[in-house]
């Protein structure tokens, strides 16, 4: 039996005696299935050393991870350090030994949580390497859940506690669990893509579906920014980028540019 993952979108399926026959994540609109068709990648092989986990710091107390050469969508994942313990906010598919004690060198974790279903990756192995510690998931996406895991914790309602000072907020839009992380300590906001950082830094956006160009209604991204208003942060970093700026006033102005222009 072995394990694959899916070469487009990175989510680590359970072990079988064949690859799958589809990826419903890549299926869906928000994500795509190349031109040349679905790809897999055994999960011994992507552990070949061909690639490594960089730890990027990005503040005090919080430091990305991100696969090189990039693998997948290229996603960073964050690990949030804290007194009470870690968090590994969002995931990666990439887990090798090195990654491992390089984050058990910085005081391990306490537990996992994910943005929505383009970030599932690997967690589930995640997870078990540290100790079969929690994975927050919003319960409105379990349904993408493709290797399904007794740590996941599926919560609901508009937002969670984790840990003291971690917060997930329940935003919506890109997926119905679309989630971010408030780090009060860091005055962090941790995105994924449910606010998006734009090449222009100084401003994010909002998207159904990122590769096909779906826009989002005007409803859905004022529900956005009203979901994050009340939380204070100067920082915040997507999966691929930072805001360089005020980041509150970044996503009030996006929010408001958004909805001008889609005619909201």
């Amino acid at each position: 039996m072995t394990s694959y993952l899916c070469v487009t979108c990175g989510t680590h399926y359970p072990p079988d005696a064949a690859a799958p026959a589809r990826c419903p994540i890549c299926d869906d609109a928000r994500q795509y299935v190349p031109p040349a068709g679905q790809h897999w990648i055994a999960w011994a092989a992507l552990r070949d050393g061909s690639r490594a986990n960089i730890f990027t710091p990005m503040q005090p107390g919080l430091t990305a991870i991100q696969t090189q050469p990039t693998f997948a969508i290229g996603q960073r994942a964050y690990l949030v350090q804290t007194p009470q313990g870690n968090v590994l906010w969002d995931c990666i598919s990439l887990l090798d030994d090195a990654t491992v004690a390089e984050v058990q060198a910085r005081g391990g974790l306490a537990a996992i949580a994910i943005s929505h279903p383009h970030f599932y990756a690997s967690m589930g192995a995640w997870s078990q390497a540290f100790g079969d510690i929690p994975i927050y998931l919003h319960a409105k996406d379990q349904q993408w859940v493709m290797h399904p895991a007794p740590a996941i914790r599926y919560w609901t309602g508009e937002h969670q506690d984790i840990l003291p000072g971690v917060r997930l907020v329940n935003c919506g839009g890109h997926f119905p669990g679309s989630s971010v992380l408030h780090w009060a300590a860091g005055a962090a906001l941790l995105t994924g893509d449910t606010i998006r950082v734009v090449s222009d830094q100084r401003y994010v956006s909002f998207m159904w579906s990122y590769p096909n160009d779906i826009p989002l209604n005007a409803p859905a991204v004022r529900s956005i920014a009203e979901a994050v208003a009340p939380l204070a942060f100067d920082q915040l970093y997507d999966g691929w980028r930072t805001v360089t700026g005020d980041a509150q006033q970044a996503v009030r102005a996006s929010a408001e540019r958004y909805i001008q222009h889609i005619g909201g």
